[in-house]
């Protein structure tokens, strides 16, 4: 990854150590604008329907994202470093517990 450093790697480290939603909300608040944290979220959300099988129609319409951005989330959740799918399977697993 281009982008790994020790900076990067300090980044990711205090998000892993968040310990709930509400901890999450603030963090994010004051590292992100609001359009950041809404796009990270329409992304995901987007990876979530495309792993169900919906269509890019169907998608556009529920998340309201561009087919462009539909089609790079399909091809990381398909060839890309396995993060979209080590978070829906995780995600899907803390569902099925509750």
């Amino acid at each position: 990854m281009k982008y790994r450093s020790d900076s990067v790697d300090r980044l990711f480290q205090t998000i892993l150590n968040l310990k709930n939603i509400e901890e999450c909300y603030a963090y994010f608040d004051d590292i992100c604008t609001i359009k950041e944290i809404l796009d990270l979220a329409q992304r995901l959300d987007t990876a979530i329907l495309l792993d169900k099988g919906y269509s890019y129609q169907k998608i556009t319409e529920k998340v309201d994202v561009s087919t462009a951005t539909i089609g790079r989330v399909s091809k990381c959740l398909n060839y890309g470093s396995g993060g979209y799918r080590t978070a829906i399977d995780r995600l899907n697993a803390s569902e099925d517990t509750k």
